[in-house]
Formats: C-alpha cells, sequence, structure tokens
C-alpha cells in the first residue's frame, strides 16, 4: 500500500527545489526559450548549457524528494528485497505528483505573465501566437515617426501573414502586396518602398520561425531527458532513504554517522 503522506512531503520537497532552481535559471537566462524578442539572438552553446541545467535541475529535486519519500515511509516487517522494490516504488509515485505540482506552478506563472489572447475577430486582437516569435520584425515594419493611435489589429493581422513565412508555400504574392500597402499606409511610405520592407521582413520572419521550432525541439528533448532521467534518481534516492532508514543513519555533509 501506498503511503501518501510520505509521497506527498517527498513530491512537495521535489516541488519546491525544482521551482527554486527554474527560477534561479530563468533569472540569469539559462532557459532555451523566453518571451523576451531577443531569446533568438542566444547561442547554441547557451542552449546546451539550459539543457544540461535542466538534467542538474532533475538530478537535484527528484534526488532529495525521493530520498525524502523514502525516508519518511514507516518501516514494514519484510524481507530485504521486497522493501528496497516498495521503497522505490514510492520514489516513483513521488517522481509523478511532483512533476504534476511543478506543472501546475508553470502554468500559473505563465498565465500571469502572458497577456491574454483574444480571437481574431473583427474586433481588436491583444495578442497572436506568433507575437513573441516575431515581435522585432513587427515593430520594424511598422517603424514609422507618425503619430498611429490604435496599431493593435494592424500588428495582429501581419503577424498572421508572416508567420506563412515558415509554411510549404510561404507568403502568398496577394498576401505579400496587401501586407506592401498596409505598411505604406501605416508608415506613410512610398510603395516600393513598403513592399521592400515587407519582403525582407518576411525572410527575416521565415528564418525567426525556423531558429524557434529548433529551440522547441531542443526544449522538448532536454525535458523528455530530464524527466526520465528524475524518475530513475528518485527511485534509487527512495532506496537509499529507505535503506538509511532501517540502518537508522544520515547523510551529513557527504558522509554517514550512526545516531
Amino acid at each position: 500500500m501506498v503511503q501518501w503522506p510520505a509521497v506527498i512531503a517527498g513530491a512537495i520537497t521535489a516541488a519546491g527545489v525544482s521551482f527554486t532552481l527554474h527560477a534561479f535559471a530563468a533569472g540569469i537566462g539559462l532557459a532555451v526559450l523566453s518571451t523576451a524578442p531577443t531569446w533568438r539572438d542566444s547561442s547554441g552553446g547557451l542552449w546546451l548549457l539550459s539543457g544540461i541545467y535542466l538534467l542538474f535541475t532533475a538530478l537535484a529535486a527528484f534526488a532529495v524528494g525521493g530520498y525524502v519519500a523514502g525516508r519518511m515511509r514507516a518501516a514494514l516487517r519484510l524481507d530485504t528485497t521486497e522493501t528496497e522494490f516498495r521503497d522505490g516504488v514510492h520514489g516513483l509515485v513521488t517522481w509523478a505528483l511532483a512533476v504534476v505540482l511543478t506543472a501546475v506552478m508553470a502554468l500559473g506563472v505563465a498565465a500571469t505573465a502572458m497577456p491574454a489572447a483574444v480571437g481574431g475577430g473583427a474586433g481588436s486582437t491583444q495578442s497572436v501566437a506568433g507575437e513573441n516569435i516575431i515581435a522585432s520584425e513587427l515593430d520594424a515594419l511598422f517603424r514609422t515617426d507618425r503619430n498611429v493611435p490604435d496599431m493593435t489589429y494592424r500588428r495582429a493581422e501581419a503577424a498572421r501573414i508572416l508567420l506563412k513565412a515558415s509554411g510549404r508555400d510561404g507568403v502568398t504574392d496577394a498576401d505579400r502586396d496587401y501586407l506592401a500597402t498596409i505598411v505604406a499606409a501605416v508608415a506613410d511610405i512610398p510603395p516600393d518602398m513598403a513592399a521592400e520592407r515587407a519582403n525582407r521582413q518576411i525572410a527575416a520572419a521565415r528564418e525567426e520561425i525556423h531558429r524557434a521550432r529548433v529551440a522547441g525541439v531542443l526544449q522538448a528533448f532536454f525535458i523528455a531527458a530530464a524527466l526520465f532521467v528524475g524518475a530513475a534518481v528518485s527511485w534509487f534516492a527512495a532506496c537509499e532513504g529507505g535503506r538509511d532508514r532501517e540502518l537508522g543513519l544520515f547523510p551529513a555533509w557527504g558522509r554517514r554517522r550512526a545516531r
């Protein structure tokens, strides 16, 4: 039978360690993806370092959480093999619960950090899916010293066109002409200059969307690797905590001492 108090204690501990380390990583810029429009300028080395830090976070968080779950579990009068197996299962359940808790916390942070998206109807649109990916391109597209009252809908409309740049067919000629037309109207520049600006930003958007996809694949790989490593670490850490519980030992600064 699963002893839920020990599992919950370990999961909360793991989630707390993980959230703290992720907050630290976000603060110093160790993130594969970011809401800032300049995250794409990061080098491949920084992306790799971010993935390694993600693995380190999984090792640290689930090792602590698994150990707590195994150590806090009540002792059972069973043979050594069965006891170790049950400790490992408790570590695995702790890992699963900690993943859920961390995901809930991450969703809560994302919900407060990102603006709400409104459907693309006739009214104004606060944000679109591509705003954070091609925000700089949208700025360059409509750059002007004129006083434009409200650019919200125009930016959203242009973003939807620029996002087609990474598709199989790309941006159609009709969309290019329309994009150049609205750029000329907003920025008050000649049509040929507006067309040149639109073509330049379409090419830039295609490159940035490609980089975003590469970063997304890297992030997915590192997350999956970290979760698999975390599951194994949590299992073995719980077994270690169970052995220390049975022997009456505790870790202290890298060495074991009897009570």
